[in-house]
């Protein structure tokens, strides 16, 4: 049999899959899956419900329902006070993954370079070697994650036509500062390059930190596409609804890519997520106190257990060090041995970087409910103990 295509064969089942399967076999508390366990605000879910049954059912357009795209338009004005035409500036797509490759693969042609951190999510290099381009990665180091300015700038060329940024960033828990997102921006404009913002955290950072978004540095606008997702705002991962905001002649391209991938998405889940991002500023406010709660709770045990707990001001990921613990051996065996003996499942990060060097830390998600950290953190405790 002829092979299949030669970048994606090279690729193994993700990691999480790798782990949520062990701890499947296993019957463990899963802290590597990244979603909450609940169900998502009951009146979101009320709408959508309703609206699927009164329809219509049918394709929407392209390029998302009138409601939705309308309310992301007044969601980056009331957050962000930019001034957004939901006619040309925004678009739905099956999920926040599925905007990054349409945004990519409208963009990139083959040997563009992208200036990309890690670690980085496990979708990202996938889908720039698929677009044809050149990763060229910035390495942030635990425990405070600091962005290395000379790195930064090396990794610029003339070659450069993009940047993938995720901010707040997964699996780090790190909100980039003012001043780190400024020399971003210096860079893209003296290389004539596009940003694309992977903005899905967004209402998820905590105190102490402070959160811009890309597109309102100066000079950002007209060459930022920004990534939202429903997914991670309403905690309704499963219903894959993300949106794409962008100046028209770039979100002209990327829809030529998006009608090629998923074409449309389920119009009773965008009328119910148009209705969620009208939710007032306490559904918002409440989302980060809430998950600040629960960050505070998880660290509070990881580091009674024994563990160095690296920063983490945003996204639902906690990095903790477990070599305070006396284990010997990386990050991997760490996370096998705890799923198959402590009854508890976290991701090794070296999964996230390329070439390793980092083998040290477990990622824990800590969008869980409070009793299931707690009986994790207590199975921690008493394994180690």
């Amino acid at each position: 049999m002829k092979p299949g295509n030669e970048i994606l064969s090279g690729y193994g089942t993700t990691v999480f899959e790798v782990m949520s399967r062990l701890a499947m076999e296993h019957g463990t508390i899963n802290l590597g899956q990244g979603f909450p366990d609940d169900n998502g605000p009951d009146d979101v879910r009320d709408v959508a419900a309703r609206t699927v049954l009164e329809g219509p059912n049918q394709y929407p357009p392209m390029l998302g329902v009138p409601e939705l795209r309308q309310a992301v338009a007044a969601h980056n004005k009331r957050f962000y006070g930019v001034d957004v035409d939901w006619q040309t500036e925004v678009m739905v797509t099956s999920g926040a993954t599925e905007a990054l490759a349409a945004c990519m693969f409208a963009l990139l042609d083959h040997g563009d370079e992208v200036v990309l951190f890690e670690p980085l999510y496990d979708s990202y290099l996938p889908i720039v070697r698929r677009a044809g381009a050149v990763p060229k990665l910035v390495r942030l180091e635990p425990p405070d994650w600091r962005l290395p300015m000379d790195q930064l700038a090396a990794a610029f060329s003339d070659k450069t036509k993009m940047v993938l940024l995720n901010n707040p960033m997964n699996p780090t828990g790190k909100v980039f500062t003012a001043d780190e997102l400024a020399a971003i921006a210096k860079l893209v404009e003296q290389h004539d390059a596009y940003a694309l913002c992977d903005e899905v955290y967004e209402h998820i950072y905590y105190e102490g930190a402070a959160f811009t978004s890309f597109m309102t540095l100066p000079g950002m606008r007209q060459r930022t596409l920004r990534i939202g997702s429903a997914g991670k705002t309403f905690s309704l991962t499963g219903w894959k609804v993300g949106y794409t905001t962008a100046p028209p002649d770039l979100l002209g391209l990327v829809a030529k890519a998006h009608q090629f991938l998923t074409f449309t998405t389920a119009p009773n889940l965008q009328k119910a997520v148009a209705y969620g991002l009208g939710k007032d500023d306490a559904y918002f406010s409440g989302l980060a106190s809430e998950m600040q709660r629960k960050r505070d709770l998880i660290r509070t045990g990881l580091l009674g257990v024994g563990f160095d707990v690296a920063v983490c001001d945003g996204t639902y990921f906690i990095n903790a060090d477990f070599r305070p613990l006396g284990f010997d051996g990386d990050d991997v065996a760490f996370c096998r041995h705890i799923t198959e003996n402590a009854g508890v499942t976290a991701l090794p990060v070296s999964a996230f970087y390329q070439g390793g060097g980092v083998g040290h830390l477990a990622r824990f998600c800590f969008s869980k409910q409070d009793s299931v950290l707690e009986e994790a953190v207590d199975r921690l405790d008493k394994f180690f103990r």
